[in-house]
């Protein structure tokens, strides 16, 4: 998996993610706890956060715990980033 990423304001996240031996387009909407994934155009998949830090699929098509994973850390880990004065991003 690869980490280019990014993030707009709207918690709309855009990274590039290992399915299927293809490096593909992911895009994920957060709308609170719930993440709505959108792989290449044709892959959806609906996952819900959960409060000791594990994501868990509700529904769509089939992901990998590897997928689901990442896609957690994708956007969770981006919300720890320091963005404010002197931080350098």
């Amino acid at each position: 998996m690869t980490d280019s990423f990014k993030n707009t304001t709207d918690g709309k996240y855009e990274f590039t993610i290992n399915y299927s031996e293809r490096e593909l387009t992911c895009h994920v909407e957060r709308e609170g706890d719930i993440l709505h994934v959108h792989i290449d155009n044709n892959i959806n998949a609906d996952i819900e956060l959960q409060p000791d830090g594990t994501a868990v699929q509700l529904s769509g098509s089939e992901l990998p715990q590897s997928n689901i994973d990442y896609i957690r850390r994708m956007v969770l880990d981006d919300q720890n980033i320091d963005s404010g004065k002197g931080s350098g991003i």
